[in-house]
């Protein structure tokens, strides 16, 4: 946490008390903050009334205030009629009056950011002020950004939502308060879960895939929320998908095929030839979700560990190309291994088809389709791609930090 003498000022209660001067219609001295009278520009209350004593923190002009850090205002004598705090933009922060006499902000503020807190109170024999005062939050010396995964779009029913970071929420304190900020609403209502895939990569998922028409809306009010030491969220964001069809796969590495299934029923069983044996070649077994769809790439094997010189390497194009994990696994066209598709696995991890079979498969596949493979000592992790369906639905509510 912050200790620097900023801090120390923001969090300081101060007493604010109108003082009264004898001519009325001239500018007023105002409130006594920390010691220094400040001038209000208002018409002074009559000699001898009373108006209302006030505790605010943070005080008038402090800088370097944590996002986090709760603004308040306490009338000690007296009660409050309204309490407004506006940045520089006029946007207003939610604040929550308590039985006339408190008042305190009920979200985060922006870093790098100034606030205007007006205050208009009431002194016990009625006489009415307003004050007003600003400070500054701090600016972080790193800003943290995320993405919001699928931003649109019509996805499979086995897509999570997924707020990915591009860098670390460093400790599980800090990823809770991301978590408890998130909300995800769907239509119909389904049970789900939020959970951490790694320290970058909060999900969530429902409890069984999505019920194919889902309407899907994510809103993520992040701004003021620390991941790291001098780093800090600036931004909201916010997204909204549909969910389409259910197409979910099965591949058998011990039959060398692949069986479509479309809102339950069969319609499609292709040969295929899978990874062939080895530690750096067997495909991997588990539940795994489609990444991203490319009609055409250039596959080179150095990316995935396997250099030039090694047995194994390749350099090759191809086409009709779904990512199923970030360790180079792909559905795509192989028409130089037909011969083996149905019999055999000679591929390097990937699930290889006829080309007129991978061209169908790469049309009716979309992003979030579920291809499930059996048959192989290799276990997918659930970091090599979108791997909250590892988990059973306990399992991954485990993954919440809130737990």
């Amino acid at each position: 946490m912050r200790s620097g003498r900023g801090y120390v000022l923001a969090t300081a209660l101060t007493a604010v008390s109108f003082l009264l001067v004898a001519c009325g219609g001239d500018a007023v001295p105002g409130p006594t903050i920390n010691g220094s009278t400040q001038s209000t520009g208002r018409t002074a209350p009559a000699r001898g009334t009373t108006p209302a004593v006030l505790e605010v923190s943070p005080a008038d002009l402090t800088v370097d205030v944590l996002p986090n850090a709760p603004v308040t205002v306490r009338a000690s004598s007296g009660t409050l009629r309204s309490v407004t705090l506006v940045d520089t933009k006029g946007g207003k922060v939610k604040g929550q009056a308590g039985s006339g006499a408190t008042w305190r902000t009920r979200e985060l503020l922006r870093p790098s950011t100034t606030y205007t807190l007006t205050i208009a109170a009431t002194g016990p024999d009625g006489t009415q002020t307003t004050t007003t005062s600003t400070f500054a939050t701090l600016r972080p010396k790193v800003k943290a950004t995320y993405g919001l995964i699928p931003n649109g779009g019509n996805v499979g029913v086995g897509m999570p939502v997924i707020v990915q970071f591009d860098s670390a929420v460093t400790t599980k304190a800090w990823r809770a308060e991301v978590e408890k900020r998130v909300k995800v609403t769907s239509v119909p209502v389904q049970r789900g879960a939020w959970g951490w895939l790694d320290d970058r990569q909060l999900m969530w998922r429902p409890q069984h895939y999505w019920l194919p028409g889902t309407r899907v809306t994510v809103s993520t009010p992040l701004h003021g929320v620390q991941t790291g030491d001098n780093k800090w969220i600036t931004a909201d964001g916010g997204t909204s998908f549909t969910v389409g069809s259910s197409m979910v796969s099965t591949v058998d590495m011990h039959a060398h095929t692949l069986t479509v299934r479309r809102n339950g029923v069969v319609i499609h069983t292709f040969p295929v030839s899978t990874g062939k044996p080895g530690p750096l070649t067997e495909t991997r077994y588990g539940t795994k979700v489609i990444i991203e769809r490319s009609s055409a790439i250039v596959m080179d094997s150095a990316t995935v560990g396997i250099p030039k010189g090694n047995p194994n390497y390749y350099k090759i194009k191809t086409k009709w190309n779904l990512r199923l994990t970030w360790t180079g696994e792909f559905i795509h066209s192989a028409p130089w291994s037909v011969n083996s598709q149905g019999t055999q696995n000679v591929s390097h991890g990937c699930t290889n088809m006829a080309p007129a079979d991978a061209e169908w498969m790469f049309n009716n596949s979309k992003v979030g389709d579920v291809v499930k493979f059996t048959g192989s000592t290799r276990a997918f992790k659930p970091t090599e791609g979108i791997g909250v369906w590892v988990y059973d639905y306990a399992g991954w509510q485990a993954r919440s930090a809130l737990v």
